[in-house]
């Protein structure tokens, strides 16, 4: 019995003891590492970037176009020109996209319309002011004084039109300009007679960011100069006032009766 009963301590003992010894051992132990590596490379982004950084002139322009389009901020292209000295100079355009947020499909199909618009008029390596004006509109003077007005992808859809709407409008079918934008503006130029171009200017409206008027500029509003003083306005006559009216004869008064006959 004294021999069951030793055995029967001695368990009770061992287990307490690996009790006593696992929190220990569950401190000591180093947890395992459960975090995932994340990226901070969008491949649709990357994607797109790639594909039309020809024509957008290089990848910074054309990723600040995406991310532009996608998250609805404003866009900044950079253009470098070469001096006669043969320094550069670089300049910045900055314009807000007329439609506000895009999905990436949205942005690929915008881009592409904006791309045969320019092709269609003979533009093929575009600058940063005539990229604007194919997006949210405006007005490419050419070298010979005419002009091409741009309605701006982006402004048809912010005014809600489709997609295939803005471009039979151009005069595209949707399908073809997604295969290949610069093919199907190429053969539009062609019947245009728009081919090689030469654009002096690209003139924009009010909502262009970097040529704005400040506040007290007023250089854009109508002369007034010539419209006649508020104060030499003729005055307007008084109306006549209304004769006063005769005053009613007095009722005169019934004759009293004395009396009634018989009375």
């Amino acid at each position: 019995m004294k021999s069951r009963h030793f055995k029967s301590t001695l368990i009770c003992l061992a287990v307490l003891g690996a009790l006593a010894a696992s929190p220990v051992m569950a401190q000591t132990a180093t947890p395992p590492d459960t975090s995932a590596p994340t990226s901070t490379t969008n491949n649709e982004s990357t994607r797109l970037s790639t594909e039309f950084a020809g024509f957008a002139g290089s990848d910074a322009n054309a990723q600040a176009l995406v991310t532009g389009l996608r998250d609805g901020t404003d866009v900044t292209l950079d253009e470098v020109t070469t001096n006669a000295d043969g320094t550069t100079t670089t300049t910045g355009t900055t314009f807000t996209p007329a439609t506000g947020q895009l999905g990436y499909g949205n942005v690929k199909i915008a881009l592409s319309l904006a791309e045969a618009s320019l092709a269609q008029s003979g533009i093929a390596d575009p600058t940063a002011a005539e990229l604007e004006a194919a997006l949210n509109g405006g007005t490419l003077v050419l070298a010979d004084g005419t002009s091409i007005d741009l309605n701006g992808v982006l402004a048809a859809r912010a005014a809600g039109e489709g997609w295939g709407e803005i471009a039979n409008s151009m005069g595209f079918k949707l399908g073809d300009v997604m295969r290949s934008p610069n093919a199907a503006g190429s053969a539009a130029a062609n019947a245009h007679a728009h081919a090689g171009v030469a654009v002096a200017k690209v003139e924009f409206g009010q909502g262009h960011l970097t040529d704005r008027p400040s506040a007290t500029d007023h250089s854009g509003r109508p002369d007034f100069a010539g419209r006649p003083d508020v104060a030499n306005k003729p005055t307007i006559p008084d109306r006549p006032q209304r004769p006063e009216r005769p005053e009613r004869p007095q009722i005169p008064d019934h004759p009293t009766h004395v009396g009634r006959p018989g009375g």
